[in-house]
């Protein structure tokens, strides 16, 4: 799937893609909520009325003004991670890549939007039973906030995300801790977007009078745009996410708004 936003290209890369009943990710996303009137539109590109809705983990290449940015990598495979379905996958998303046009050789930026597990999965690979940076000729661009944060907790479940997909890029030397309202090129950037994490980052892209906002976990499912009080059980700061999403929204509303034609 490609979409045009002026004259930059963003092209999805899915891992994986399910339908199934998400309250584990949004717990009001019940089928009773999925029937109120107001989200009929989400139907049936985004939910079925049988309450279940479609889910996607996916990577979105970004080409603008000769960079090919790779925007959040998935699950990864080989990683040990908490979530039966997840632990150490054996998936063709480099295959898939690569004949998508982007072998990750070709690939010059990675950006996540925050250190989730399935945000940062391919950042790095499994070769001879040590992990090494995946795409090795790219500067990985993470919120200086958000790594600050996640490298100081205490040992959990998330320590094995940074052993095996942060620590080994942090050590090669390829991860740039930027801002939160970073300029990736003139029409990409990135916009703080607190709440999911505390340094949790969306990207906006602007060109040629077009405007297209990469969400990452600012939203898990597009009926939070119509209910951004609908919380995800793994925010961590649930009222801020809440917060964020409904400046988010307003925000986007008004642009809408200012790019309709006046009616004479």
């Amino acid at each position: 799937m490609k979409w045009k936003i002026g004259d930059v290209t963003i092209t999805k890369i899915t891992e994986i893609a399910s339908t199934e009943k998400a309250t584990w990710i949004v717990p009001d996303l019940t089928a009773e909520n999925l029937a109120r009137p107001e989200l009929a539109w989400c139907k049936p590109h985004f939910a079925r009325d049988d309450g279940k809705v479609h889910l996607s983990v996916h990577a979105l290449v970004v080409e603008s003004q000769g960079r090919r940015i790779v925007v959040d990598t998935c699950v990864g495979n080989d990683k040990r991670i908490a979530l039966p379905a997840w632990h150490q996958r054996q998936g063709p998303f480099l295959r898939e890549l690569a004949a998508a046009g982007f072998p990750p050789e070709s690939v010059d930026t990675v950006l996540c939007t925050h250190l989730h597990v399935d945000h940062v999965g391919w950042n790095t690979r499994l070769e001879n039973g040590t992990w090494v940076p995946t795409f090795r000729n790219a500067r990985y661009l993470w919120n200086r906030a958000e790594w600050e944060y996640w490298s100081k907790t205490e040992p959990n479940d998330f320590a094995d995300v940074v052993q095996e997909s942060a620590l080994p890029v942090l050590e090669a030397g390829l991860v740039d801790l930027v801002t939160p309202d970073h300029a990736v090129t003139d029409e990409v950037r990135l916009e703080p977007t607190y709440g999911h994490t505390p340094g949790h980052v969306s990207v906006h892209v602007t060109s040629r009078g077009e405007e297209a906002v990469i969400t990452g976990d600012l939203m898990h499912h597009p009926a939070q745009c119509t209910h951004p009080e609908w919380r995800g059980g793994s925010d961590a700061d649930g009222a801020q996410a809440e917060r964020t999403r409904s400046s988010a929204w307003r925000s986007a509303q008004r642009r809408l708004r200012m790019q309709r034609p006046r009616m004479r």
